[in-house]
């Protein structure tokens, strides 16, 4: 019987960032967990360096960790490989340059589990943004519109590994494939039972931002992937009624907001109210 998570962690050419994210996962109060650290063919010899440390790590302290070194075709590919490896009930993606926000995440986690328990979960709940300083918000109702709007970061999320199994990452897309296989767990009745969507309001990550979804270039592609996967799940109709909402309710002046230094606290203040009191 395996751990009850897996964390991966995937790299290429990390630095000392890696180790900033393996001394996080380290500081776990809950201890049943391994680690899966995906590296992509790196070359500038820290993760080489380090692995005397990690077997070390192994000997004293008992922790399982996983060290992949092949070759992929991007970062989801990595994901999906590392998911491959897994060993645990459920699976989260801390990669490398994110935190752990503290030293309980694990087991707030783990006793949501307990006390909502499903064959097939996602659990989740809110991030620290680093590149904007401000608390990110999920949101904490999961339905049609909330998966064409918006659906939780993938560092925000701990996945039943088997649905990643069943529905691996999609590599066609470069930046949206976490938020293909999002809705594809939501709307696609692959089990006998739906899959539960169970938010936590704790802050599950200390997310590094400004990566490869979020430069200029990619976020056109970003819309560009977006649209191509709603029309898979959505109708055309449901489709046209979400895109008035957001255009009624301002949509690109919101994420203008949310992303300007100055301005992105406020913003997630008033979600926080929105979405069910600041706590």
């Amino acid at each position: 019987m395996g751990p009850q998570f897996s964390i991966l962690v995937v790299c290429l050419n990390p630095g000392e960032k890696l180790k900033n994210t393996l001394d996080s996962i380290g500081r776990q109060t809950f201890t049943d967990y391994e680690i899966v650290i995906k590296d992509g063919g790196s070359t500038d010899g820290f993760l080489e360096g380090m692995k005397v440390e990690l077997a070390k790590k192994v000997l004293v302290s008992g922790e399982h960790i996983t060290v992949i070194e092949t070759k992929d075709a991007g970062i989801y590919d990595a994901m999906n490989q590392a998911v491959a490896k897994a060993r645990g009930k459920y699976v989260y993606f801390l990669n490398c340059g994110d935190l752990f926000y503290d030293e309980n995440v694990l087991a707030v986690m783990n006793e949501l589990i307990r006390e909502n328990p499903s064959a097939h979960g996602i659990y989740y709940g809110n991030i620290y943004e680093r590149l904007t300083g401000q608390k990110v918000t999920s949101n904490p109702r999961i339905d049609a519109f909330a998966c064409y709007r918006n659906v939780p970061c993938h560092q925000a999320c701990f996945y039943d590994r088997e649905l990643l199994l069943a529905h691996p990452f999609c590599t066609e897309y470069s930046v949206r494939a976490d938020y293909e296989q999002f809705l594809w767990c939501f709307f696609t009745k692959q089990y006998m039972e739906d899959v539960l969507f169970c938010y936590s309001d704790t802050m599950i990550a200390d997310y590094e931002g400004g990566g490869f979804s979020e430069t200029k270039k990619n976020r056109k592609l970003s819309e560009k992937e977006h649209q191509e996967i709603v029309s898979q799940y959505l109708s055309k109709a449901q489709i046209r009624k979400y895109k008035l909402i957001m255009w009624l309710t301002l949509a690109p002046v919101r994420t203008w907001l949310s992303r300007n230094k100055v301005t992105a606290g406020f913003y997630n203040r008033v979600k926080r109210m929105l979405y069910g009191g600041e706590r």
